[in-house]
Formats: structure tokens, C-alpha cells, sequence
């Protein structure tokens, strides 16, 4: 067919996946075609104003502004709000139903914090005392000695370090490691719900749209054990108003955690140096082999 005749925006979709048919990559031809085929349907179908067009390059633009390479990462907030962040990580982390889930990595990690003991208090801020622990194994049940669970969460304000400067550095923040019966022990405060960064162009969305910005308490962990799959996950605090309706659809029901409260004549206050009542919560992480 003459392409005079034909619909002048299926031939300019047409003309822009040709210019991408000769990409060496195999693999990155693929992504760019698929793009131009996804953004140019994205377009015909919303049929946006110039005026509207020229809103959404701002959008992005403010967003890439804001970001700092260090703490404040907004184009990882805007992919946790929109739901992107979690369908990579269900796409790129299938496993056996036996292994612990994972869920997002959020934009607030900070490589190469302190390595602690067993047991050590990570907490240099105020909170309500807490004790998490329990066991790293691999699905058939054998300990991984020696795992190193990189653990991370937020002040009893509801920011992390990093993000509020008033914080110590590496407050709430460590490295623990499994024993050689897979056994580790984190002391810190009891995680709070809080609202993710509302000032700028993603918490504009969020308001635009009537979305809250709050995510439920959780303490963050990435765990690596040598052969196996490194795990990248939340625990979450049962009972948290905002479980069901996570800012980032980060929950997953098998990641909650009951946190039990706890006299200062428990056994593990002694083990641990609690000198008053404090909260514990137990869970078990189960590791794939990579």
C-alpha cells in the first residue's frame, strides 16, 4: 500500500522502529523497538496537548534534578510508586515457594556501613528497644554460617540516616553476620511507618492523585551468602495501618512479622543488655542456591 494513503502516525511509528532494526546488540534492539512501540501506543492513546507533553518533560526533568547520587534517588521512588520496581523484582526473582520473597530495594541504602557483632545495638538515636533475630538457611534447611545480613531502617522520626543529617553516621544502619549455626541477632528500636519524600515532583503525583505517601514500618535486608542468591527484602510490623495500602506495593503477606513484647527478666534482655522491657521479633530467612 502507498504510504501516502496510510495513517501518517503508524508510518512515523514504522520509520522510528526501522532506525533501531540494525542495533548490533540483539537485546538492546529489542528494548529500544519495544519502547518506541509502548511510548508511541502510550501517545495515540492519551492523545496529550502539546501544553500537556511539555508538563510530563518537565515532570521528569525535576525528577532527575532532585536526585543527589548519594541519599535522594527520585527516579527509584518513581518507578516504587508507579508499581515498576516490584514487577522487576517478581520478574527477576521467582523462586521456589519455600524461599523467603524479596520486595524493593528502596532509594535510601548506603554501601559500606559498620560491620557489628552479634547482638549490638545499631541504634544511636531514640526508640522503643527491639530485638530481631533467627536463623539464614538454604531451602534444604542447612545453615549458612557466616551470611551477612546488611540491615537498614528509619529513625523513630520516621527518616533514615543520610536522609536527616541531624543523625549520627551509620545510625540504624550495620552489618551483622550469621554464626556457624546460621543464628543472627540484630538489637535496634521498633521500625514506625513513614512517609515517603513528599517534596518534590513524586509527591506531587502522589497528591495529584489522591494517594497517601506512607509506607508500613519495616527493617530493610540485603543477605549474601556465598553460591547463593542474594536476597533483598523487608520485614514488616504486623498489625501497621498502612500494610495493605503500601505507598510502593512492597508487602507481602509472608514478610510480616509479629513483634512480641518482652520483661526485663527475659533471658535474652540478659543476653542482649536490655536493662528494661523491650519488643522481639523472630524470623527465619531462607536463601536459594544461586
Amino acid at each position: 500500500m502507498n504510504t501516502a494513503t496510510r495513517d501518517p502516525e503508524a508510518v512515523l511509528t514504522e520509520t522510528v522502529l526501522d532506525t533501531f532494526a540494525r542495533t548490533p546488540d540483539p537485546r538492546l534492539r529489542q528494548l529500544m523497538q519495544s519502547l518506541v512501540r509502548h511510548l508511541h501506543a502510550f501517545v495515540s492513546d492519551v492523545e496529550p496537548t502539546e501544553a500537556e507533553w511539555m508538563a510530563a518533560i518537565r515532570f521528569l526533568t525535576e525528577t532527575g534534578q532532585i536526585c543527589d547520587g548519594v541519599v535522594r534517588q527520585e527516579f527509584i521512588l518513581l518507578s516504587d510508586t508507579l508499581g515498576v520496581s516490584m514487577l522487576v523484582d517478581a520478574i527477576n526473582h521467582r523462586k521456589p515457594g519455600h524461599a523467603t520473597e524479596s520486595t524493593v530495594f528502596g532509594p535510601f541504602y548506603i554501601a559500606g556501613m559498620p560491620d557489628r557483632a552479634a547482638g549490638e545495638d545499631m541504634a544511636q538515636t531514640p526508640g522503643e528497644p527491639a530485638l530481631v533475630h533467627g536463623y539464614v538457611r538454604d531451602t534444604e534447611g542447612r545453615p549458612l554460617a557466616g551470611a551477612v545480613l546488611d540491615v537498614w531502617q528509619t529513625a523513630a522520626n520516621g527518616m533514615y540516616s543520610g536522609q536527616d543529617t541531624a543523625q549520627p553516621e551509620g545510625n540504624l544502619r550495620g552489618r551483622y553476620r550469621a554464626d556457624d549455626t546460621g543464628y543472627y541477632a540484630i538489637r535496634t528500636i521498633l521500625p514506625v511507618s513513614y512517609p515517603i519524600p513528599g517534596d518534590g515532583p513524586v509527591g506531587r503525583m502522589m497528591a495529584a492523585t489522591d494517594r497517601h505517601i506512607f509506607r508500613p514500618a519495616h527493617l530493610h535486608f540485603m543477605i549474601e551468602a556465598p553460591g547463593h542468591q542474594t536476597l533483598v527484602t523487608h520485614l514488616f510490623n504486623a498489625g501497621d495501618p498502612y500494610l495493605a495500602s503500601d505507598a510502593v506495593f512492597g508487602v507481602k503477606p509472608s514478610l510480616v512479622v509479629q513483634y512480641e513484647p518482652r520483661g526485663a527478666d527475659s533471658p535474652l534482655a540478659a543476653r542482649y543488655g536490655f536493662r528494661s522491657g523491650f519488643h522481639e521479633g523472630q524470623y527465619d530467612f531462607v536463601l536459594p542456591r544461586a
